[in-house]
């Protein structure tokens, strides 16, 4: 009866479930993510065309914006030659003529200077500034700097100059154009949703950007950084200004988008964190329920053996009455004593042990010397230790029966015929018995769950003996057992670490068991 086996392939059963779950999730949403990227291309796509078109619309804008300064500038000359023509001494019929032009002029601002550069008259000036000498030079020299005058002949030595500004229709124009170049820029980072974007020229220089750090922003590394970022992501979008100038726009994914990227393995993390806590609740449950279990067998039993083992020590007694001989009633009485312990052993499951320190070379050669008698002859017993005394804390009954349980699924290995070697190690903390066969040994995939209740090799074992060895050493004693090395074919060998220092079940947790 081997139920481990079943559990081990339901385990595996439900593991290659679990694993086809997380890789249908994980697929499914990375089909998702897959989707949600290729529309996200896609609009940033439509609104770079979009884009496009807002800056075909702004260059015709610019373009015909210095069609009309080059106009305005070259009605300023001909105003000028009108006013050189009517400023001469010999009048002709063209005057009429240069009269109107120099009269037509309703919005280009003008300022006229002798050759000494005083102001001499003015045109569509706002009253205001025309009345305030401070506020008149500093237009004059604001047109001076601006280089936009004309130099006006009167005589063969005398020059006037006419220095001009932008009409007023033309500054309203070049306003709507600089609101219209900002609301463009604008346009280009509000429009990308909540997706990160640096809009900037061919050599990185950032003419604005959207759902960045302005603090970062600043930083020409990170600027750097982001950019070569954003290209690793997504192929940048062109904008062509002009034929010789574009600029592009970079962009990466939206905050949702990566969101959702990680979203399952925080979602199958959470998952399994919770089934972890879930196992490790019904676990502890679990065990504490065998624990019951367990203590309220071994009470019953111990309860059982009692009446039984009163009975048998009566008969004894009536068989000495009778003259049986000593040798008889020696054996059976060495029999009832076992009993006795056993009975003990039983009784002793559930409540706190009392340990004592205890030579461990003395246990185990009485224990062996009993099994001896009891066992098939072909077993060879060899006891290897200090031959001095070797002190550990110890509970006798309980520790004889864990020797005995080993010993015996030993015998068993060996099927009755072949070697059984106990070797004793003494160090400074700890005391190792070794238990080793020459048997079948023990596959590696069952080396852990030997110990667990119910696994058995028997055709009519329990599988309790090993698990009852595990508790006794692990839970009552606070030491370790575990299968030192195991290779089938050639034998196992069963190491039990017990604590040279620890009395009436106080645990030192302090030092690592080697």
């Amino acid at each position: 009866m081997n139920i481990y086996s079943k559990k081990q392939r339901w385990k595996l059963i439900l593991a290659a479930f679990a694993a086809v779950i997380v890789f249908v999730s994980l697929w499914y949403t990375n089909v998702l993510v897959s989707e949600i990227a290729n529309e996200e291309q896609n609009k940033a796509k439509s609104w770079a065309d979009a884009i496009q078109r807002k800056a075909e619309l702004v260059n015709y804008t610019q373009e015909l914006f210095q069609k009309i300064e080059s106009e305005e500038t070259k009605k300023v000359k001909i105003w000028a030659m009108a006013i050189e023509e009517a400023g001469k001494p010999d009048l002709n019929s063209n005057d009429a003529l240069a009269l109107e032009i120099i009269t037509s002029n309703k919005t280009i601002p003008i300022i006229l200077t002798n050759g000494e550069g005083k102001i001499t008259s003015s045109s569509n000036i706002l009253e205001s500034t025309a009345k305030d000498s401070s506020l008149m030079s500093r237009l004059l020299r604001e047109m001076k700097h601006k280089g936009n005058f004309i130099k006006i002949k009167y005589t063969a030595d005398a020059f006037n100059y006419m220095f001009y500004g932008e009409s007023t229709v033309f500054a309203e124009l070049r306003e709507v154009l600089h609101d219209q170049i900002q609301s463009f820029n604008k346009d280009i980072t509000s429009n990308s949703a909540s997706a990160p974007v640096i809009y900037a020229t061919e050599k990185d220089s950032v003419l604005d950007y959207g759902n960045l750090d302005s603090i970062s922003m600043s930083f020409s590394t990170f600027v750097i950084g982001k950019i070569s970022e954003m290209k690793a992501i997504n192929k940048p979008l062109e904008i062509h200004l002009t034929e010789n100038e574009t600029n592009y726009i970079y962009y990466a994914d939206s905050p949702l988008l990566i969101k959702l990227k990680y979203y399952p393995f925080i979602q199958l993390s959470v998952i399994g964190l919770f089934l972890i806590f879930a196992y490790y609740l019904f676990s502890t449950a679990r065990k504490s329920e065998q624990n019951q279990v367990w203590v309220g067998m071994a009470k019953e039993t111990a309860h059982q053996l009692g009446t039984p083992l009163s009975s048998l020590l009566a008969w004894v007694e009536v068989l000495k009455a009778k003259g049986v001989d000593e040798e008889t009633i020696r054996e059976l009485s060495q029999d009832i004593g076992r009993l006795e312990t056993v009975t003990e052993r039983f009784s002793k499951i559930g409540a706190k042990p009392n340990l004592e320190r205890h030579d461990v070379n003395v246990v185990i050669s009485n224990t062996v010397l009993y099994l001896k008698t009891r066992l098939s002859k072909n077993v060879s017993f060899s006891h290897i230790g200090d031959s001095g005394e070797v002190m550990a804390s110890m509970n006798i009954p309980l520790l004889e029966w864990v020797l005995e349980n080993i010993i015996k699924n030993g015998v068993d290995a060996i099927g009755g015929d072949g070697n059984i070697d106990i070797e004793i190690t003494d160090q400074s903390q700890f005391v190792y018995i070794d238990i080793s066969d020459n048997g079948k040994g023990i596959p590696k995939g069952q080396r852990k769950t030997v110990f667990e209740p119910g696994f058995t090799t028997k055709k009519r074992g329990w599988g309790l003996g090993l698990s009852l060895t595990k508790r006794i050493i692990e839970n009552y004693h606070s030491g370790k057992v575990f299968v030192k090395n195991s290779e089938v074919g050639e034998g196992t060998t069963f190491r039990i670490v017990l604590n040279k220092n620890m009395l009436n079940g106080r645990n030192i947790h302090s030092y690592s068991f080697l």
